[in-house]
């Protein structure tokens, strides 16, 4: 019975997992079918190049669409695929050949089963992983031909605006093109006008009076709430001046739309017209946005600026962004106003090169300006020493870029390269605005960073401040792409292939599993350190286990948590070890050969903490280095002398050369104390006088007792030692200099003489020196030698 019911259970697990299979086969099968049409008709137009580029772009945006449900199919029952290929290979190939033994009917049909589900599951992934292949290819052909034909039009030449004979006619379009603006107003019924007017009339006399009174006193209530915030000494003066600062584009632009709103409701101008007039916020917000950033970099005021240039410098830089603002908007309201007039090829290139011409001057001068910058704090040097950071290299070549840009632009122009001018010249001018705003975002968050930790100003030199700018440019990255000629596509289907991962051998990795692992990882050296840090604080000290023995175990479950965490990270992120099976071996390679001597240092460590022939703590000498062992890391332990200096010894050489080790087990030690004295002193005496100076020291033991040993008849004196055993080695030199004043009072007092060496002095030939005749030498009694 009990057979029979998982007989059961396994058939309607088999018949659901068909079932599911199933739907999602004829799921799938519909998506393809309509795929299947649109790829047909997107191959035809990619060969005849016959469609539009938003065409094309929709067409590729839907195969994306396809393309990402398809990448989901091909991954879909993975592990259940997985499981059952693991199965049938358990169960082994059929055995093949006349002689060969039959298998069990149960194995076969267990065979055939899970080849059945197996086969289920993997046809609608083969279809995905097919149609997905497909899909991926038809992206490609259309980024790559849209990039051919951006490319062909930057390249085409326009006639060129240098020839007079185009002038005329440009000047005749232009007046064209107004007129045809103002005609469309013309026809208009003046009734009709009138009635609209007076219908919206107290919304079109609000939003007017609304709007010019923003433009007027907008920046002037600005700068009032800046004094006034100045004059109260507001906390975080600069913080509330920069957001203050915002109101001075804020005001203005909402009074440029309410004019802009109160002009269209009056129904006065047409539809072009109106589609110029809408430009007059953007317009507006263009140009107060980079008067804005301009006065941020270029500030007024010696604190607030960005960069540190004179105040006629700055000065003239602000001017310079103001010239470029003003030219780019008669370039956008020319070219708004010309289109749909149906100009002449010539018309644009002349307008252009006149717009083109004022900024590439102002742009020249600006250009001049930041290549001269140079920081304040910079030592002015020249030739090999002179060192400049990195900020003002980039401003540098920011300038040095603006120069090129602004000579370069007039000769493509001239020469009917206007495209590849306006590629050039209109990025980079942005380009520039960008770079400005991110510096003043960067100072506004190191001054918010400065207020929150107490550090105020001095967190602009602080590294939080460089961290701000790396965050704030790599946010931009996209932006300058897209001003650079990327597609917003090109940008999407980057993100597409970075989220998708990289293959490593049969294992694809992806953002996903980095971000498993690095949470997975920090999650487990948190608790590491945590369960470290409750073992030497709370448990430890309450065991009978010493101090080195403490730190061993506390640095060894450190080293084991750490690996676990990895191990951890690397299962619950789904990286297949066996992958990296050839990367691992290649390192391997290294460290024999690169790394042996680090790798070597490793294991003397872990070896160091497991055998303990020294600990924290210990009075050891090794190389000639005497001193405490006050941390063993994973490379190498640090001992500090008696000089308290620090010498950091490689693990290695504890653990293959010599150590002498002071205090290893017991801080018991022996000291000796050498003393001499003079022949024909009683020698019994000096040693009753030597064993009770020992014994009357504290820090000596009494078991066993110090012991004095008539060592040798020296050639100056009776030599003696004193053996002492020391409760704590670590006072040895305390106890030395105890004994040898007790010893240096006593025998002064008992009236023994320690003597000094005695040495004789020969002259060989007195004659030379003095001139006299030969001189005898005669000893005197105390060593010393007369002539």
């Amino acid at each position: 019975m009990k057979n029979l019911l998982i007989q059961v259970v396994l058939a309607i697990g088999f018949v659901v997992t068909l079932v599911t299979a199933t739907f999602a086969q004829n799921d799938l099968s519909e998506d393809l079918e309509r795929y299947n049409v649109l790829a047909l008709r997107a191959e035809e137009s990619i060969l005849n190049d016959s469609l539009s580029d938003e065409t094309f772009e929709a067409i590729r945006e839907r195969i994306a669409e396809y393309r990402a449900e398809f990448d989901a199919a091909r991954n879909a029952n993975a592990d259940r695929i997985a499981t059952l290929r693991e199965q049938v290979a358990a169960l082994g190939t059929p055995p093949e050949g006349d002689n060969a033994v039959p298998e069990d009917p149960s194995i076969a049909a267990k065979r055939e089963d899970l080849t059945a589900q197996l086969n289920a599951l993997l046809a609608p992934v083969q279809k995905a992983e097919a149609s997905f292949l497909e899909a991926d290819g038809l992206v490609r052909q259309i980024d790559q031909l849209l990039r051919d034909r951006q490319t062909n039009k930057l390249l085409t030449i326009s006639p060129t605006p240098l020839n007079p004979v185009h002038w005329p006619q440009a000047w005749a379009d232009l007046q064209r093109a107004t007129v045809e603006i103002w005609a469309q107003n013309d026809q208009k019924d003046g009734a009709e006008r009138w009635d609209k007017l007076r219908e919206n009339g107290l919304i079109v006399v609000l939003s007017m009076v609304i709007g010019l009174v923003l433009i007027v006193r907008g920046r002037s209530w600005a700068t009032r709430i800046v004094g006034r915030l100045e004059r109260f000494g507001a906390r975080g003066f600069g913080i509330w001046r920069f957001l203050v600062s915002l109101l001075r584009i804020l005001f203005p632009l909402v009074g440029l739309s309410s004019v802009a709103l109160s002009v269209g409701v009056t129904g006065i101008l047409g539809q072009r017209g109106n589609e110029v007039l809408m430009l007059v916020p953007i317009i507006g917000g263009l140009m107060l946005g980079f008067r804005w950033v301009a006065e941020r970099v270029f500030s007024k005021a010696d604190d607030e600026a960005l960069l540190l240039l004179s105040q006629l410098a700055r000065k003239k830089a602000r001017s310079c962004v103001s010239v470029i603002t003003v030219a780019i908007i008669i370039d956008v309201v020319l070219t708004q106003i010309l289109e749909g007039s149906d100009p002449a090829p010539s018309t644009v290139p002349v307008i252009a090169l006149i717009t083109y011409l004022i900024i590439c001057f102002a742009l020249y001068q600006l250009g001049v300006i930041l290549k001269g910058y140079t920081e304040p704090s910079e030592p002015e040097q020249t030739g090999a020493e002179a060192r400049v950071s990195t900020h003002t290299k980039v401003v540098r070549s920011i300038g040095v870029g603006a120069i090129v840009v602004s000579c370069l632009t007039p000769v493509l122009i001239g020469f009917g390269y206007l495209g590849v001018a306006e590629a050039i010249l209109q990025p980079y001018v942005m380009s520039i605005v960008i770079f400005g705003l991110l510096m003043t975002l960067q100072r506004f968050l190191t001054d918010v960073y400065g207020a929150i930790t107490g550090q105020g100003i001095q967190a602009r030199d602080a590294l939080m401040s460089v961290v701000f700018g790396i965050v704030l440019l790599l946010l931009a990255l996209p932006v300058l792409a897209l001003l650079w000629g990327a597609r917003p596509t090109d940008l999407s289907e980057l993100w597409t292939a970075v989220g998708r991962g990289f293959a490593v051998g049969e294992s694809r990795i992806s953002p996903t599993d980095f971000l498993k692992f690095a949470i997975i990882f920090v999650v487990g050296y948190v608790l590491t350190r945590l369960i470290q840090s409750m073992l030497r604080s709370n448990v430890l000290p309450k065991t009978k286990i010493d101090i080195g023995g403490q730190n061993a175990i506390v640095s060894g479950l450190g080293y084991v948590g750490i690996f676990l965490a990895a191990l951890a990270a690397i299962t619950g992120a789904g990286i297949d070890l066996s992958s990296l099976a050839i990367v691992a071996g290649a390192l391997s390679v290294g460290i024999g050969f690169g790394l042996q001597n680090i790798v070597s240092n490793f294991v003397s460590g872990i070896i160091l903490l497991i055998e303990r022939p020294i600990s924290q703590g210990d009075w050891i000498e090794v190389g000639g280095q005497m001193g405490y062992v006050r941390d063993i890391s994973v490379r190498s332990t640090r001992i500090e002398t008696f000089d308290r200096t620090d010498v950091i010894v490689p693990n290695a050489d504890l653990v293959s050369g010599t150590v002498t080790n002071y205090t290893r087990g017991n801080t018991v030690g022996r000291v000796i104390v050498s003393v001499g004295v003079a022949y024909g002193t009683d020698t019994r005496r000096v040693d009753k006088i030597l064993q009770e100076i020992a014994e009357a020291q504290p820090m000596v033991l009494s078991t066993p007792p110090p012991n004095v040993v008539f060592m040798n008849f020296g050639a100056d004196a009776l030599e003696f030692e004193v053996r002492m055993m020391l409760r704590d080695v670590n006072w040895m030199m305390i106890v030395k200099n105890d004994v040898n004043h007790a010893i240096a009072e006593r025998f002064a007092a008992e009236k023994i003489e320690i003597p000094f060496a005695q040495r004789d002095l020969w002259i060989r030939n007195p004659e030379a020196l003095t001139g006299a005749g030969p001189l005898k030498a005669t000893k005197t009694p105390k060593g010393k030698t007369a002539t």
